[in-house]
């Protein structure tokens, strides 16, 4: 039997765009929940079930280091000789500082002054706030990460009245979800083909939606759901 599987999309669409700072699908983002909200009335406006599971690069934490010193420029010099302590233990402890709400870049010893002070929420107050990231690898338990963060923020040496605090809840990164692109197609590829068997030699598949950009979700304490926005249908050949 021959099996009439059409995928709408032009070859070119299928070629990997060229890295830019600017492209979430080539950067390292910060998976919080489903990429975009849809209209489910739209063709691909449902999260769709073929997709591919796997371990998150990073498991994430934001913490903040403030200070109350009075004096603005010995608050803010404290802040930032903790921020650099921060740096400095993070790359014996085998974790790595970032920044980013959606994109993550690295923390480093070039960049940290280049942290916003915002108002702690007092008088004469000051914060910076970044991330730390513990890397994961296949079977890592969302426990162990969580530990090794929190030991390593407990860690960073005081500095004047400078403090630091861990905050909010553990959350996940993958650097470049564009690169699996290719799993992905292969697994709707095959589930298309499945799909078109199970309702005969008379039918056809026709799957639409993908030329749209890898997305993502959260799929466990460790793991992300990385998928294309597509929908199939199924539909009599001729």
């Amino acid at each position: 039997m021959k099996l009439a599987l059409k995928f709408a999309v032009p070859l070119l669409l299928l070629l990997p765009a060229p890295a830019s700072a600017q492209d979430p699908g080539m950067s390292e983002i910060v998976i919080t929940g489903s990429r975009i909200a849809r209209d489910p009335d739209e063709p691909g406006g449902n999260r769709p079930a073929i997709g591919l599971r796997r371990t998150a690069d990073f498991a994430i934490m934001a913490v903040s280091i403030a200070g109350d010193t009075r004096e603005t420029p010995r608050r803010r010099e404290e802040i930032l000789t903790m921020v650099r302590a921060a740096i400095e233990l993070a790359q014996r402890s085998g974790l790595e500082l970032a920044t980013g709400d959606f994109i993550v870049l690295p923390l480093t010893l070039a960049n940290y002054r280049n942290l916003p002070m915002i108002n702690d929420g007092r008088q004469d107050t000051d914060r910076v706030t970044f991330l730390v990231k513990a890397r994961l690898t296949a079977g890592t338990d969302a426990a162990a990460a969580l530990d090794r963060i929190e030991r390593f923020v407990r860690a960073v040496p005081a500095n004047g009245r400078a403090e630091i605090r861990s905050g909010g809840e553990l959350t996940l990164s993958v650097v470049a979800p564009d690169q699996y692109r290719g799993q992905v197609l292969d697994l709707i590829a095959t589930d298309s083909r499945e799909t078109a068997l199970r309702f005969g030699p008379d039918y056809a598949v026709e799957a639409r939606g993908l030329d749209r950009p890898v997305e993502w979700a959260r799929a466990s304490l460790t793991e992300v759901f990385l998928y294309i926005p597509y929908n199939i249908v199924v539909r009599p050949k001729g």
